[in-house]
């Protein structure tokens, strides 16, 4: 039962083919593309510029050249993660920081702000956007704020406490590159985003801190945030200085002349992957239902609710093969120095849960990436835990530690994949055999 969870991450994986998901959006015939509910004339504009970034930006700019060959060419910029596969032959390519930006994100963030600024009422941008843009690319609104200010300012961010929209809500108000910034550094231009989602439905404005639409948040909500966390004596001075001097600079909004021409659609989202798991689950023959209830969930109550749900399906299909599968991101604190993340932390979870009993559980990410771990998540089944016990790993000692990699490493049952290129959410796939009379 663990290899067909894993067999079936996998086929999903494969079933999410980027590039030949830009070739049917855009749809192109001759010079014409799909632009949202409209198409437009590629032969209309004097240039194409091209910006991709994210964990799936090589992917997609794949896509965009494949969909334009060979008759048109894009001035391209991709920034990819630093351990992402070679440069795209002809774009300018930086190795961008993730999760905290690097020189080379601040590099990028200035070397596309440059680009559209030449960009006109005659040239069409492709934004290509996917989770993990928001670090990759970065570029502070002041000039003379520093990599090491903004070092600072996400050391301080990340250990307040502050959910993840609030502490966008603050980084929005100080770059150059979030918060609709990008749409409004090439104004008169036609702009067409095309997006890779790694965020809940209709949250669109979070997925790498919303560079191209309306910002929702205002000078107002970073202030506010600032104020109920204590933030800014933790800021570094030159930040601090912008709150204290209320000089903080409002970020575009719904009605700005910059998101005129300009069009958005999601490329891929969670949606997409629950349909391609539930696809390849069935191809293994189980009664598969999708269940997307736990999303942001302890990682302890995500197991017992998403258990809960696998039992029920079981005990009304007594008969059959029955699988749970379920996207999103869970809550994981960091307890312990160990290695791991919150997809091996989940099956942890899960593992006395399900001993002894037909169950087995994947939970891994699309990027191919768990916490700091080299594995993209962990499978367990009903015999996970007397074999670590034969093994003498104590479990409560892997999860003080938040090790729950080692503790699958050591089993052989951590799920790696290596950088897949993509980047939709976690999935977690929990499959049931029928019981023994």
């Amino acid at each position: 039962m663990k290899k067909t969870a894993e067999r079936i991450f996998r086929e999903t994986l494969a079933a999410i083919d980027i590039p030949a998901t830009i070739e049917r959006k855009l749809n192109r015939s001759g010079a014409s593309i799909a632009a949202g509910a409209s198409r437009i004339n590629l032969r209309d504009f004097d240039s194409i510029v091209a910006v991709a970034f994210g964990k799936a930006s090589r992917a997609m700019a794949q896509g965009l050249v494949r969909v334009l060959a060979p008759d048109f060419r894009a001035d391209g910029i991709l920034v990819v993660p630093r351990d992402a596969a070679a440069a795209l032959p002809g774009w300018k390519t930086f190795h961008g920081g993730h999760p905290l930006p690097n020189a080379e994100s601040f590099a990028a963030g200035r070397a596309i702000l440059d680009r559209l600024a030449r960009c006109d009422e005659r040239t069409l941008v492709f934004f290509l956007i996917s989770g993990g843009g928001s670090s990759l690319v970065e570029q502070p609104l002041d000039p003379a704020v520093s990599l090491e200010d903004f070092d600072g300012l996400n050391s301080a961010l990340v250990t307040c406490g502050a959910p993840i929209d609030e502490i966008n809500a603050i980084r929005k108000h100080l770059s150059a590159t979030k918060g609709g910034r990008l749409a409004a550094a090439a104004p008169r231009s036609m702009k067409i985003t095309l997006a890779i989602s790694d965020v809940p439905p209709g949250q669109d404005s979070a997925l790498a801190s919303g560079p191209t639409l309306p910002d929702p948040t205002t000078v107002h909500d970073a202030e506010r945030i600032a104020l109920k966390y204590g933030l800014a004596p933790r800021f570094p001075q030159r930040i601090r200085a912008a709150f204290e001097s209320h000089s903080l600079l409002e970020t575009p909004k719904a009605g700005h002349a910059a998101f005129d021409r300009a069009c958005f659609e999601i490329l891929l989202g969670a949606h997409d992957l629950t349909h391609a798991a539930h696809h390849a689950g069935e191809g293994q023959g189980y009664l598969c239902v999708c269940d997307n209830a736990t999303d942001n969930w302890p990682v302890e109550d995500a197991a017992n609710f998403l258990l809960a749900q696998l039992q029920a399906h079981a005990l009304a299909n007594p008969a059959h093969r029955v699988a749970v599968i379920c996207e999103g991101e869970l809550s994981s604190p960091v307890t312990g120095n160990g290695v791991g993340g919150r997809n091996a932390a989940f099956v942890l979870a899960c593992v006395p849960k399900i001993a002894g009993k037909r169950i087995a559980v994947l939970s891994a990410g699309t990027d191919g990436i768990d916490g700091n771990s080299p594995a993209a998540g962990a499978v367990a089944d009903g015999e996970t835990l007397a074999r670590a016990r034969v093994a003498e790993l104590d479990l409560g000692d892997f999860q003080r530690r938040s090790d729950s990699y080692n503790f699958f490493a050591k089993l052989g049952d951590a799920v790696t994949t290596g950088p897949t290129g993509n980047n939709l959410r976690d999935l977690r796939i929990l499959l049931a055999e029928p019981q023994l009379s």
